[in-house]
């Protein structure tokens, strides 16, 4: 089974800072992290390699400082890691970088699944994974819980079934391979490397791709090819505070109405 697990980097979230003339995030000399959701995507990848054999190759768009991402998922155990990589891809919206990545899975060649964390926690958005999808053209299942069945890859009606995570329960769905999925944190318990994968990922080769080595349209790609404009973004100011009412609960109760009659609340 072949599956491609798609990662990004991102800042360490109690280390976030904002560039308050770009409205970007400020990056440099900010601790960056695997994306936690990713890590998720990762082990389910290795999960399903130790199940049914094959690969798991990981993928990533980013600057050159994001080998250090792939080469922690190296040390995890996955086969290969590929960057890329390319000055033409800085600014990328979602759109953008779908389109991206989308060029770097055609690249890496043909797979069974592509496995993505169900969102970035520096972005929120949790649109990367369907859009890589539909640039593809290929079915998607989103916030999956567990991989419950998955027929033969050979077999011409190949197919995987899945809980995926919805409101108030799970339903069960399934997609003819390949297909994309992205996962929640329930779907399993991410390893930690072992001291053998470690060493080897220092030296391992990792491939680092441009927009030239992909082929890409410079119009669909970086901020040329993002149709999302940021006005402004900010760090919420917290002026909240909290009052506490003592007293039994009759007490309670009567000073927590008396405080908001007096603020004109009720």
């Amino acid at each position: 089974m072949k599956i491609i697990v798609c990662i990004k980097q991102v800042p360490d979230t109690a280390e976030v800072k904002i560039d308050p003339k770009t409205n970007t995030l400020i990056r440099e000399g900010v601790p960056s992290i695997i994306n936690p959701f990713d890590l998720n995507a990762i082990e389910e990848g290795l999960l399903l390699r130790e199940r049914f054999g094959g690969t798991v190759t990981v993928i990533s768009m980013g600057p050159p400082q994001v080998e250090t991402a792939l080469r922690e998922a190296l040390s995890l155990g996955v086969d290969q890691a590929a960057l890329l990589c390319d000055r033409a891809f800085a600014g990328a919206d979602t759109l953008a970088t779908s389109y991206t990545l989308a060029a770097g899975i055609k690249k890496i060649g043909s797979c069974d699944l592509i496995l993505c964390g169900k969102q970035a926690i520096d972005g929120d958005t949790a649109q990367v994974g369907p859009e890589i999808a539909e640039w593809l053209d290929i079915p998607h299942l989103t916030y999956v819980r567990s991989i419950d069945e998955v027929s033969s890859s050979e077999a011409p009606d190949a197919s995987i079934t899945v809980s995926r995570l919805v409101e108030g329960g799970y339903e069960r769905a399934s997609a003819s391979l390949p297909a994309l999925l992205t996962v929640v944190r329930e779907v399993n318990e991410p390893r930690l490397p072992s001291y053998r994968a470690s060493l080897r990922a220092k030296t391992q080769a990792i491939a680092m791709w441009g927009a030239a080595d992909l082929g890409v349209d410079p119009e669909y790609i970086g901020i040329p090819g993002s149709p999302t404009r940021v006005d402004r973004i900010f760090v919420p100011e917290y002026d909240r505070q909290g009052q506490f009412f003592a007293g039994s609960p009759e007490e309670q109760a009567k000073a927590l109405v008396a405080a908001l009659r007096s603020a004109g609340l009720t």
